[in-house]
């Protein structure tokens, strides 16, 4: 799966938070709300961007263009953890939990939350 850029990620975060569905008259309509100034124009281009990046998909309705998600924003999450592991700690876990905890970034108790969480799933 591809990478998309800050800007595209923007608009996929307006598009999950609807459900995995939007309009673009409700994607311009969350840009205006978030003060987002782009013009029509960037709001286009950066949507048939992800259809190409195949995150998206269209959905005529009438007319219009309804904007349908591919992604989940979990498996994009799940996409996005896996890269930076690699690209950063070569895929060890073990060394980003420890800078998490050096970094004082990954409280004990949040450690021991994981630790619970992590025992019911092998249970």
């Amino acid at each position: 799966m591809q990478q998309i850029s800050e800007s595209e990620l923007v608009l996929m975060k307006i598009i999950w938070k609807n459900g995995g569905t939007a309009l673009y008259s409700y994607v311009m309509e969350e840009l205006e709300k978030e003060q987002n100034e782009w013009k029509k124009n960037t709001v286009l281009t950066l949507l048939s961007r992800l259809i190409e990046k195949q995150f998206l998909k269209t959905k005529k309705i009438g007319r219009r263009n309804e904007y349908v998600a591919v992604v989940t924003e979990q498996e994009y999450q799940t996409m996005q953890t896996h890269s930076f592991l690699d690209k950063v700690y070569g895929g060890d876990v073990k060394h980003l939990v420890s800078a998490l905890l050096q970094q004082d970034m990954l409280s004990a108790d949040e450690l021991k939350e994981i630790e619970r969480f992590w025992a019911k799933q092998n249970e």
